[in-house]
C-alpha cells in the first residue's frame, strides 16, 4: 500500500495528448512498460490525491505487459487493478490476474428500446415501475425468476445466453446484439466451485445491490442524427438500461482463484508490486482453470441480464399491452473481463470493449458504424449510447470508459447523504425511485461519482468513442 506522501505527482508524468497522460517506464525500476491514463484538468487534481494511479503503475510491472498499462477517464481505486484499467499481456508469456477482472465478473450494461414515448409512458409510469420492481428482484437477498437445479446451472454456465433463449428467455436477435453472442466458449462449469454454484443458483434474474440498477430513460439529446435515424431513435423515446453482473457466483469465483493463485505464485517465482495483483501464467494449470471459471461466470452474467430482459418485456406487455418483440435490445456490452484477442489476453476492469467500424466481431447491423458502447451515469444523471472507433482499436486495445467512476467511498457517501432526502429530491425531478434500501440510495448518490458528462466529453474528444444519444432517467429500480 502507498501513503499520500509517495503518491504520483504532476512531475511524474507528461501530457502526450489533449486528454492523455503518460508515466514513463523509467519512473520505477520494476516497470516493464509505461502507464497511460485519460483525464482532464477538472479530474486531475482529485486523481492525484487517490491511490488509483499508483495501482496503474503497479499493473505496468506485470510479466508480459504489452505496449503500456492504460486507464480510462473514470479511473478510481479498485482491487489490484484500478477500476477503469485496461492491460493487455502476451498470451504465451504473460499472466492472468483476477484483480484485473474484478469480483463482479462480467458486470455489464444492456440497453433496450421500447418504442414508447414519454407522454404515453408517464400515463402509467407508477404502474410500470411497480410491476418491474415486483418482477425483477433487487438487493443482496433477491431470488430470481429462473429457479433451476445445480445440474441445469452447469448448462447455463457453459452455454450462457444461448441456453437462456432456448429456455424461453428472449430471442435469437438478442444473442446477435450481445457481446460474444452472450457466450464464452472457453467456459468450463467444472472449474467453478460448488460454493460458487450454490451462491448463484437462485440469483438468475436479479439485480443485486451496490451500483447495479434497472433504469427507465428518455432520449434527451441526439448527437449523431444519421445513426439515430438508422436505429429509428427519436427524441423522448423511452429506453431501459440494465446494469448488473454475475452476482454471488462471480464473486466466489474471484475469491476462490485469488487464494489458489496466491499459493501458486511461489511455484512460478512471480514477483508482484502489490499483494492484490496475485497472478498466474495464462498457460499454467492455475491460469487456465481461472480463465475457464471466469468464462463460466461471464456466461452466468449474460444469462442474468437475459432473464431480466425477458422479465422487463413481460412487465411492459402487462402494463402497456405492447408485444414483447417491440422491446428491442440495442446492445449488451461487458466490463470486468479478461479475453483473448489476437495474441493478447486483454484485461478490462471497469472498461468496456469499443471496436471500430469494420471489425468482424461486431454484429452486421453495426459493422459499418462501430460497436455500441454504453456509458451509464450515476443515479439521477445522464447516460450515453456511444460507438467504438478505429482510434480505440489503435490506442486502447479497442476499449473505452464504462461509467462515471466513484469519487466518494460508500461509507463517505452515507455520511454525507440521507437516502430518504435523496429519494424526495429525485422524485421532485420526475424520477420515480424504487429501492429496497434508503441506505443503498445514499451510497449511490450522484455526488459519489464523477461528472458523467465530463467522462463522455473526454472519451469523445480523445476519439476512443463517439457520442450518439444522451439518455435521462425517469424511473430507477435499485437494491
Amino acid at each position: 500500500m502507498c501513503s499520500i506522501s509517495n503518491m504520483i505527482q504532476k512531475k511524474d508524468f507528461k501530457q502526450i495528448g489533449k486528454y492523455l497522460y503518460e508515466i514513463p517506464k523509467n519512473f520505477r525500476d520494476d516497470m516493464k512498460a509505461p502507464a497511460r491514463f485519460y483525464s482532464s484538468p477538472a479530474f486531475l487534481e482529485k486523481l492525484l490525491g487517490e491511490r488509483a494511479l499508483e495501482q496503474l503503475v503497479n499493473t505496468a510491472t506485470l510479466d508480459g505487459v504489452y505496449k503500456y498499462a492504460l486507464a480510462m477517464p473514470d479511473i478510481h481505486e479498485g482491487y489490484g487493478f484500478p477500476i477503469g484499467g485496461v492491460v493487455a499481456l502476451d498470451k504465451t508469456k504473460g499472466l492472468i490476474s483476477p484483480g484485473g477482472v474484478g469480483y463482479d465478473i462480467n458486470c455489464g450494461v444492456r440497453l433496450l428500446k421500447t418504442g414508447l414515448f414519454l407522454e404515453e409512458f408517464n400515463s402509467k409510469k407508477r404502474e410500470l415501475m411497480e410491476e418491474v420492481f415486483k418482477t425483477v428482484p433487487a438487493g443482496l437477498a433477491g431470488k430470481g425468476a429462473a429457479r433451476i437445479s445445480l445440474e441445469e446451472l452447469d448448462k447455463f454456465l457453459e452455454w450462457g445466453a444461448e441456453y437462456a433463449v432456448e429456455k424461453g428467455f428472449g430471442t435469437a436477435k438478442d444473442l446477435e446484439n450481445t457481446e460474444e453472442n452472450g457466450r464464452l466458449k472457453t467456459a468450463d462449469a467444472g472449474k467453478v466451485s460448488d460454493r460458487a454454484k450454490k451462491r448463484g443458483k437462485d440469483q438468475l434474474g436479479t439485480l443485486g445491490s451496490g451500483n447495479h440498477f434497472l433504469e427507465i430513460q428518455r432520449v434527451a439529446g441526439i448527437f449523431d442524427k444519421k445513426v439515430a435515424d438508422r436505429l429509428n431513435i427519436q427524441p423522448d423515446e423511452v429506453f431501459v438500461m440494465i446494469h448488473t453482473g454475475s452476482r454471488g457466483l462471480g464473486h466466489q469465483v474471484a475469491t476462490d482463484y485469488i487464494e489458489i493463485m496466491r499459493a501458486a505464485m511461489k511455484k512460478y517465482n512471480i514477483k508482484i508490486a502489490d499483494p492484490e495483483l496475485v497472478s498466474a501464467p495464462l498457460n499454467s494449470k492455475e491460469g487456465q482453470d481461472y480463465f475457464k471459471a471466469m468464462s463460466a461466470a461471464a456466461n452466468f452474467a449474460w444469462v442474468n441480464r437475459q432473464v431480466i430482459t425477458e422479465m422487463t418485456r413481460r412487465a411492459f406487455n402487462r402494463v402497456f399491452g405492447i408485444p414483447k418483440e417491440q422491446v428491442v435490445l440495442i446492445y449488451d456490452v461487458a466490463h470486468n473481463m479478461a479475453k483473448i484477442e489476437g495474441n493478447l489476453i486483454v484485461h478490462r476492469k471497469g472498461a468496456t470493449r469499443a471496436f471500430g467500424p469494420g471489425n468482424p466481431n461486431i454484429p452486421l447491423i453495426y459493422r459499418d458504424i462501430g460497436q455500441p458502447a454504453i456509458l451509464p451515469g450515476s443515479m439521477g444523471t445522464a447516460s450515453y449510447l456511444m460507438l467504438g472507433t478505429k482510434k480505440a482499436e489503435e490506442e486502447t486495445f479497442g476499449s473505452t470508459a464504462h461509467g462515471a467512476g466513484r469519487v466518494l467511498s460508500r461509507h463517505k457517501a452515507k455520511r454525507m447523504v440521507k437516502g430518504e432526502e435523496l429519494r424526495k429530491e429525485l422524485e421532485k425531478e420526475g424520477i420515480a425511485i424504487f429501492s429496497t434500501s434508503n441506505v443503498g440510495l445514499a451510497e449511490e448518490a450522484p455526488i459519489a461519482y464523477k461528472n458523467i458528462e465530463e467522462v463522455a466529453n473526454i472519451t469523445a474528444s480523445a476519439g476512443i468513442a463517439k457520442k450518439v444519444i444522451q439518455l435521462r432517467p425517469i424511473g430507477v429500480v435499485k437494491g
